[in-house]
């Protein structure tokens, strides 16, 4: 069964609009946990305009009944607050200067000389490793088996725009494509990006070997709709492949 794992940046990206301490990141944290999500993300960035090496340390310090995962570059300090907070699972994701938000995945082959030994390392401390890559992208997918990579987490922005438009097939077959390679070569499956409780379904339904989505500015989105109970509950539903409530 796939999982789902809420990334709650925007939250600290509300609380940092404002200065202080509401909402406060770590009451949302557990709620989400206790409302029935099965992991917690967070992404780290350089510039702190969401969440902060302090929430990163607080997130691994009281969560202890789901999974965690760090999303972040390779830059030193990123990789320093990793080692040190040993979450469950580390997503590497190549980051551009003044991106509003993650839009492309790794050239695996291109970056496997800085990769590999990141890799490396943190799976010397027993932290699970993936790696943000696009779909369809195989060269990359057998680039990440072969330099150890546990994981892929597979982009699914242009699945997303396909799916509002009426016409996935093809970003569907790009994804399948994906899922399949990694498959065979022993590496597991996660998707992000833009997955809303209508799109999902389709995508845990025909993809047998997703391990896990990661969610966030979607979910949070819902959630100002619906309240933050009902939209966990409509994910959870998604997640596991159920068509949306009415």
């Amino acid at each position: 069964m796939t999982k789902l794992s809420v990334n709650v940046n925007k939250i600290a990206t509300l609380r940092n609009s404002r200065g202080g301490d509401e909402p406060n990141l770590m009451r949302f944290v557990h709620r989400v946990i206790a409302l029935g999500a099965e992991g917690i993300t967070v992404h780290p960035r350089a510039d702190r305009r969401h969440i902060t090496p302090e929430d990163a340390r607080a997130v691994v310090r009281e969560v202890k009944t789901v999974e965690t995962n760090f999303e972040g570059d390779i830059r030193e300090d990123f990789l320093d607050l990793v080692l040190e907070c040993r979450p469950t699972q580390c997503t590497l994701v190549p980051v551009k200067p003044g991106e509003i938000t993650s839009n492309h995945g790794w050239d695996v082959r291109r970056w496997s000389f800085l990769l590999s030994p990141v890799i490396a390392r943190l799976k010397q401390e027993g932290i699970r490793v993936s790696l943000f890559v696009a779909a369809g992208d195989l060269d990359s997918i057998r680039e990440t088996a072969a330099i150890g990579g546990d994981r892929i987490e597979i982009y699914t922005e242009p699945y997303a725009e396909a799916f509002q438009r009426g016409t996935v097939d093809q970003e569907l077959h790009k994804v399948l494509l994906s899922s399949e390679e990694a498959g065979r070569l022993g590496v597991g499956v996660n998707a992000g990006h833009d997955l809303t409780h209508e799109n999902l379904p389709l995508l845990v339904n025909r993809v047998a070997n997703l391990a896990e989505v990661s969610i966030g500015h979607q979910l949070m989105s819902r959630a100002l709709d619906v309240g933050m109970d009902r939209a966990i509950g409509d994910y959870l539903r998604a997640a596991h492949g159920r068509a949306p409530r009415p």
